[in-house]
């Protein structure tokens, strides 16, 4: 441990505190949690300790040592170097919630900047500056569509094809509210079916269905008419996206979403171990108020100069306290700042050339896999950059022979979905080429004879 203060310097602090010891100071906790004796190693020295870490860190590998054909949520994607050395300058990378945020102009420029690359990205009216993750993200929309309602309809609809950890997350974020019911992902219930066999859920107490755009298996559906079978009975649409396959595919704005949600980590955040990362919210304007979160708008001050300001914050948690909808009070600023750096560095022609890149890999991928004896490609339905490899053996066994080859392999299925044991979701990105590509049919041709 550290302790930057000098003898004199604690010696000061006391005096100003009217004190004559460090023991009188703690004084107030019991003697036995006091002063514990830690079973701690000898002290080491700056640089002995920085060896130390260095090597054990060393013992990781990463995407920058391995072929990355993992996805399911997290994405190995290409972050231009413009988004580090933007938000890399003081002025952003230490700042933190601003407190008093019309003196914060360029942080909430920033915002403003990124709730309308969102806006634009996935077709809807307004988004809020952020959440922690898409799965908080999720939740959050369950949290919007219940007070949308007064609590007068209950029922959530997800489907089974929405991210596991989203589904998770938002059972726990609701589990308090009266009533609630979430169906549609019950066990037992096919993990493929198509979103429109959703609608026989949906009845007159149900708020949200929500849906994923592409779903976690990657494969994309037309979800016009399941949009329009669900406001026919009043409810919401919620859609979960892959911002990045926005660059291809129809915003949900245009199919009838009412909220758009999803994880922003790959418009320009690494993986970085799971975190921190990016929650996508956005709605359309009749429900703004009942949007958790911040939210920046522009205005003009009394000389007519543009600014920057907080809009509709009594909706906010530490204002509104417990009459709020939700405790979310705080936003991913810096997150959202790259993600605004990497859209705008990309623009519309760059969105487009990456998700084709991904889409035209992975299609390639899928097409060689196919051929692979004891490897069956899923593909009945159309995909963008992931897909299911049904496998001759166990997910994991393959994975591991993978792994000796420089290869982290797909993720196993069969975790989150017992149905699906010995499929493989295989997810493909700018990142790798061709020659990886077809290393990693070879390697999974060995595996299945190995």
């Amino acid at each position: 441990m550290f302790i930057p203060h000098t003898e004199s310097e604690t010696g000061e602090m006391l005096k100003a505190l009217g004190l004559k010891s460090i023991d009188e100071l703690f004084e107030d906790i019991p003697d036995k949690y006091r002063f514990p004796k830690l079973d701690l190693p000898p002290a080491l020295s700056e640089m002995e300790a920085f060896s130390m870490v260095q090597a054990i860190s060393q013992s990781n590998e990463s995407t920058q040592d391995l072929i990355c054909f993992l996805g399911a949520g997290a994405y190995n994607h290409y972050i231009p170097a413009v988004v580090d050395a933007v938000i890399s300058r003081g002025e952003f990378f230490t700042a933190y919630t601003p407190y008093q945020p019309e003196i914060s102009q360029g942080t909430l420029q920033a915002v403003f900047e990124y709730q309308s690359l969102i806006a634009a990205l996935t077709g809807m009216d307004v988004s809020n500056a952020s959440h922690y993750d898409g799965a908080t993200a999720c939740a959050e929309a369950g949290v919007l569509a219940f007070h949308h309602f007064f609590g007068k309809r209950p029922r959530i609809v997800i489907s089974p094809s929405l991210h596991p950890h989203y589904r998770e997350t938002m059972r726990t974020y609701l589990q308090g509210y009266a009533d609630v019911d979430i169906v549609g992902d019950e066990s037992g219930v096919n993990p493929l079916l198509h979103p429109d066999q959703l609608v026989s859920k949906v009845d007159e107490s149900t708020s949200l269905v929500l849906v994923q755009y592409p779903d976690f298996f990657g494969r994309i559906f037309d979800l016009s008419s399941l949009a329009e079978s669900v406001h026919e009975k009043g409810a919401l649409l919620g859609v979960a996206v892959n911002p990045l396959s926005l660059g291809l595919l129809k915003p949900p704005g245009e199919f009838g979403a009412d909220i758009v949600v999803g994880e922003g980590q790959s418009l320009g955040i690494p993986l970085s171990f799971g975190g921190p990362y990016l929650g996508i919210f956005a709605t359309r304007k009749e429900l703004v108020r009942k949007l958790a979160g911040r939210l920046v708008g522009e205005s003009v001050d009394q000389q007519g100069r543009k600014g920057y300001v907080l809009t509709l914050t009594a909706r906010e948690q530490h204002i509104r306290r417990e009459k709020s909808t939700s405790n979310i009070c705080t936003n991913q600023g810096l997150m959202a700042l790259a993600s605004a750096v990497y859209l705008s560095s990309l623009g519309k022609n760059g969105m487009r050339a990456v998700a084709n890149l991904c889409y035209q890999k992975a299609h390639y991928a899928a097409s060689q896999i196919a051929r692979v004896p004891g490897f069956a490609v899923l593909d009945d339905v159309p995909f963008f950059h992931e897909f299911i490899v049904h496998c001759p053996d166990s997910v994991e066994e393959i994975n591991l022979h993978l792994l000796d080859h420089g290869i982290l392999g797909g993720y196993d299925l069969g975790c989150d979905y017992p149905t699906l044991k010995n499929h493989m979701l295989i997810a493909v990105t700018e990142m790798v080429d061709k020659e990886d590509i077809d290393l990693l049919t070879e390697i999974l041709g060995e595996a299945h004879h190995g």
